[in-house]
């Protein structure tokens, strides 16, 4: 069983929140999960506290039994010092789109 932490969307519609929980990978994005960590609020201004809401204690418990965080939940432990996030590189993205493909097309 591999376990993910990750976010699961609540809220209604074009007003998000969205609960951090540690869920099996297989199930769906908000379906059943093993354990509520916290929130996130993208909707509050960045430098407000109620924005991201973590129980670190259950966090680093989850990243000892060897959960995997998802792409957005590793950015929130990168920025609380958890754990480290590697920095992505895509040489690519600032490339106009017509430019690859012609670029390809060669």
């Amino acid at each position: 069983m591999s376990v993910v932490i990750r976010l699961a969307r609540a809220g209604t519609k074009k007003r998000p929140v969205y609960h951090v929980v540690v869920a099996d990978s297989r199930f769906p994005r908000d379906g059943r999960f093993i354990e509520r960590l916290g929130y996130f609020n993208p909707l509050l201004a960045k430098d407000n506290e109620l924005r991201l809401k973590l129980d670190l204690e259950k966090v680093k418990a989850w990243l000892a039994k060897g959960a995997q965080p998802s792409d957005r939940v590793a950015r929130f432990l990168d920025a609380a010092g958890i754990m480290k996030r590697e920095a992505r590189n895509n040489p690519e993205k600032a490339v106009p789109r017509k430019e690859r493909k012609a670029a390809e097309a060669k």
